[in-house]
């Protein structure tokens, strides 16, 4: 396995413009390419910022259809480095869509997918609702993608309420997980850099979460705040509201000292869970 390197992520603010959200991520990945970045992650929602439902199925292709997916593997050979779109709407039947990241290598191939297991459906104050599943089928399995470095755990945003996957991915070998997020303002002001540190330090293992942030085209507003986290707990980078790119350089092994420091991945044992009371 290769040592170290150094990880960028891309903060965006992308609209219901395909071709705009293209060319915007793609400015940016060069940007992160020229600032020395071998691996470079983009947010939730890269090509394609709309209201889940028919505005997004309008708008959504399938994988061999998808006019991001031939741009970012052709930019990912260009500039020879491994890059994770953190999630495109990948459309699975007339209904639905699947939100999928994909892991491109510096050959332009395609190297892992994951699409998003827990969907966000939730009710919050101000009148905001979000309705996920109404237009998304929920992925099944927890993924990896094996790189030079080792294995890094992929997830997207509304995953991260949920250690159990995270869990699984770090005994099952990640020292890295991915966030692409596109957080919505009220639950990033509270809860985002508390979640990300959290998944960071339970498992001893780097975070790497590019957002979405400010007010889109629609109206909606994400939270932004894109960020690089160590594995005990430090945050090495930080976006702020505005598009951009933040770098930090990783070191594995440092993975590998936090978990021999505090072993805890070795010590989860089974127990009975409480009895439902009626």
């Amino acid at each position: 396995m290769a040592t170290s390197f150094r990880a960028a992520c891309v903060q965006l603010r992308s609209s219901e413009d395909v071709a705009a959200n293209i060319e915007d991520a793609s400015r940016l990945i060069r940007q992160a390419a020229k600032g020395g970045a071998q691996f470079i992650a983009t947010p939730e929602n890269t090509a394609l910022m709309a209201a889940d439902g028919g505005a997004k199925l309008a708008k959504s292709f399938d994988e061999e259809h998808d006019p991001a997916l031939p741009a970012f593997t052709a930019l990912a050979k260009e500039l020879g480095v491994r890059l994770l779109i953190g999630s495109l709407a990948i459309k699975v039947s007339d209904t639905k869509t699947a939100n999928r990241s994909f892991v491109i290598g510096p050959d332009g191939a395609i190297k892992t997918r994951y699409s998003k297991v827990h969907l966000f459906d939730v009710d919050l104050d101000g009148g905001e609702s979000y309705r996920e599943s109404a237009s998304v089928a929920g992925g099944d399995s927890a993924v990896l993608a094996e790189t030079p470095w080792g294995g890094i755990g992929l997830s997207i945003c509304y995953d991260v309420r949920f250690p159990r996957l995270y869990r699984s991915m770090a005994q099952a070998g990640a020292f890295a997980f991915t966030v692409p997020s596109a957080f919505t303002v009220p639950t990033g002001q509270a809860h985002w850099h508390v979640l990300l540190r959290a998944r960071a330090i339970e498992n001893g293992a780097f975070v790497f979460a590019p957002a979405q942030g400010g007010i889109h085209g629609n109206g909606r507003k994400t939270y932004g705040h894109s960020l690089i986290i160590d594995p005990w707990g430090t945050v090495l980078a930080e976006g702020g509201d505005e598009p951009g790119v933040i770098f930090a350089d990783i070191d594995p092994k440092l993975s590998e000292a936090v978990r021999a420091k505090l072993p805890s991945l070795k010590h989860d044992r089974e127990f009975a869970v409480p009895l439902t009371r009626t």
